[in-house]
């Protein structure tokens, strides 16, 4: 759990730090321009991180799952190497999907007069910029936004059915209230994260002003 918690952190981490820069600077020195390659690198990192911490969500729902159900063979299950493989792969996921959408931004002819009306570079602002039609390129990037999300949230679900299933099948209420001391701190996190991703996808401009 530590591990898995340590990687959502870092995530959090590399997020914050993709866009407080950019926006401290447009905040205190009036700073509102942004190289090309440099609003397309964070737009990359910024929506790679989003679907690496929805991710390591399912890998915690994962862990709770072998906590709670299968407490005796958690160490076993869960070993050093198959948390680094669930990191790397939660990892890899978040760059690929996000490298297509990032590379055809790249090819894109823009319009001369390049403003975006947010405080840093994302998907849908940039789209907009383009002289090209962007239709496909938007379908894709929110049906890639929502496949993750909803496959993540299904999976997660999956897993509280279980651990709900063992919690109830316990003798005791002291011993059913213990396990959602983690586990609803878990889903409240969850829930709050996903909920601000789709309010930002499907309304973007209600959330920058």
């Amino acid at each position: 759990m530590y591990y898995f918690l340590c990687m959502l952190a870092v995530t959090d981490l590399v997020l914050s730090t993709s866009i407080l820069p950019k926006t401290l600077s447009i905040f205190w020195f009036n700073s509102r321009e942004t190289d090309f390659e440099a609003c397309l690198t964070q737009m990359y990192f910024l929506h790679c991180f989003v679907v690496m911490e929805s991710g390591f969500f399912m890998a915690l729902a994962l862990d709770r799952y072998v906590a709670v159900c299968h407490p005796l063979r958690h160490s076993t299950i869960l070993k050093n190497s198959m948390v680094a493989k669930i990191g790397l792969a939660m990892v890899l996921r978040g760059g690929m999907i996000i490298l297509h959408s990032f590379l055809q931004a790249r090819q894109w002819p823009y319009y001369r007069t390049n403003i975006i009306p947010h405080m840093h570079c994302e998907h849908m602002a940039v789209m907009k910029l383009a002289c090209a039609d962007t239709q496909v390129a938007s379908y894709y990037g929110l049906f890639m936004l929502f496949f993750v999300t909803y496959m993540d949230v299904f999976f997660i679900a999956v897993s509280y059915i279980q651990i709900l299933r063992a919690v109830f099948s316990l003798p005791t209420k002291d011993t059913r209230l213990k396990p959602f001391g983690t586990c609803g701190s878990h889903l409240y996190s969850s829930m709050q994260s996903w909920l601000v991703t789709w309010c930002w996808a499907l309304f973007p401009e209600s959330l920058n002003g």
